[in-house]
C-alpha cells in the first residue's frame, strides 16, 4: 500500500510531529510503501524519519509569506492566497490527476488542504495531522478582507472532506473541523549526553549552556553585541558566523538537535510545536520571544505553563541580549511533572484503522 505524506515547509514543527508518526506507522505496517513529500531537503527529512521512504521536492501549501521566522508579509500573502485559489477546480483536479498517476492509495498532511481536496475528488482515504491549520490562520489574519469569505470556504471544504484531522495537543482549537480527532503530544525525545557535547563544542560541562534555536526560518539574533555573562554559554547554529569566546556553532548535520536540546540548561526560541514540546518534554526552560498577534502562541502558553518552566520575553530585550534576569527566575522555578507524549502512537493507531494502511 502507497502512503503519500505531504509535510509543509512552512517552519520545522510540521517535520517535528509528522516524522514520529510516520516511524510508528512504518513500525505497525512495515509493508507500507512511504513516498514524502514537502519541500524541506531530503536530508533534514532524513534526520528525523527513521524510515526507509521516496522524496518528492515540492510544496503544495505555503502558509504565509514571510519576512522571517516571526513576522509575516500580509500584502504578499493575501496576493498568494487570491492565486492560489483563482482556478480551485481546476488546481484540485490537477492535484488528483497528480495522486493517480503515482499511485497513491493513502494520504497523510501536515498541513496542506489541497492534497485532501483532491483525495476526495478522486476516492483515496486521506487525513490531516497538526496543531494549526491554514483555514483558522487564515481567518485570523484575512477574515475581514471582502474576498476571503469565498477562499475561507474552499479550505474549510477542503480539510472536512478528510476522513479525520488529528489534532495534536497544544494547538488550534479547530472547531469548524468536523472530522477533528484530539491526540496527545507529539515529541522526539532526546537523550542527554553532555560529557560528549562537551567534548564535541569545546565547553565546560559544568558551565551554563543556553540554545539559541528560532525555527526553520531565518532569524539571526545579534549575539556579538550581547553582555558577556561570567559562565554563560550561547548554542547558536554554525550558519550564524558567529566568533566570540562564549559562542559555540552547532552543525544540526552531525549533532542531533533533539540531543543537544535535551542536554541545556535553557532554551531561547520562537513560538513554534516543535521545540517547545521537545524542551517541555526533556524538562528544559524555555524562554520564548513575545508574538502576540500569531493565534497559536496563547493556547501554547497555556500549555507551558502548566507543562514547563517558561516565560516569554519581549523582542527588546531578546535583540538586546538582556537575559540574565529572565534565566535566573526560569532556573528558580520548580519545575513540573514532565508530560507525556504519546501522540504520535495515538495518531498511527488510528490511521491504520482509518485509511486502511496495511
Amino acid at each position: 500500500m502507497h502512503l503519500l505524506v505531504d509535510i509543509s515547509a512552512h517552519g520545522l514543527g510540521h517535520l517535528a510531529q509528522t516524522a514520529p508518526v510516520v516511524e510508528a506507522l512504518a513500525a505497525r505496517a512495515p509493508k507500507l510503501r512511504l513516498t514524502v513529500r514537502s519541500a524541506l531537503p531530503r536530508e533534514r527529512l532524513a534526520r528525523r524519519i527513521a524510515a526507509d521512504f521516496a522524496h518528492v521536492p515540492e510544496a503544495r501549501d505555503f502558509g504565509f509569506v514571510m519576512h522571517n521566522a516571526v513576522d509575516i508579509d500580509l500584502a504578499a500573502s493575501a496576493r498568494r492566497y487570491r492565486e492560489f485559489h483563482a482556478d480551485w477546480p481546476q488546481r484540485v483536479a490537477a492535484e488528483a490527476g497528480w495522486l493517480r498517476q503515482h499511485e497513491i492509495d493513502a494520504v497523510l498532511c501536515n498541513v496542506a488542504y489541497l492534497p485532501l481536496a483532491a483525495a476526495a475528488k478522486a476516492g483515496i482515504p486521506a487525513a490531516g495531522l497538526s496543531s494549526l491549520n491554514w483555514a483558522d490562520l487564515f481567518a485570523h489574519y484575512f477574515g475581514h478582507e471582502r474576498w476571503a469569505a469565498k477562499t475561507h470556504g474552499q479550505m474549510l471544504d477542503a480539510y472536512n472532506a478528510a476522513t479525520g484531522f488529528l489534532r495534536v495537543t497544544p494547538g488550534l482549537p479547530m472547531a469548524d473541523l468536523l472530522q477533528r480527532q484530539d491526540i496527545a503530544p507529539i515529541a522526539r525525545i532526546g537523550h542527554p549526553d553532555r560529557t560528549r557535547l562537551s567534548r564535541l563544542l569545546d565547553l565546560n560541562e559544568s558551565g551554563r549552556w543556553v540554545l539559541l534555536a528560532m525555527g526553520g526560518m531565518a532569524f539571526r539574533l545579534p549575539v556579538e553585541s550581547w553582555p558577556t555573562l561570567p559562565g554563560m554559554n550561547w548554542l547558536v547554529p554554525d550558519d550564524w558566523q558567529i566568533k566570540r569566546s562564549d559562542v559555540r556553532a552547532f552543525d544540526g548535520s552531525a549533532i542531533d538537535f533533539s540531543d543537544l536540546l535535551s542536554s541545556v540548561d535553557a532554551v531561547i526560541t520562537k513560538p513554534g510545536y516543535g521545540t517547545f514540546v521537545e524542551a517541555a518534554c526533556s524538562g528544559i526552560p524555555i524562554l520564548y520571544l513575545q508574538r502576540d498577534d500569531w493565534p497559536e502562541t496563547r493556547h501554547f502558553a497555556a500549555w507551558l505553563d502548566a507543562h514547563a518552566r517558561a516565560d516569554m520575553l519581549t523582542r527588546e530585550r531578546l535583540m538586546a541580549g538582556d537575559l540574565t534576569e529572565a534565566l535566573q527566575r526560569l532556573w528558580r522555578k520548580p519545575a513540573p511533572a514532565i508530560p507525556s507524549a504519546n501522540g504520535a502512537g495515538q495518531a498511527a493507531r488510528w490511521l491504520v484503522k482509518a485509511l486502511g494502511l496495511r
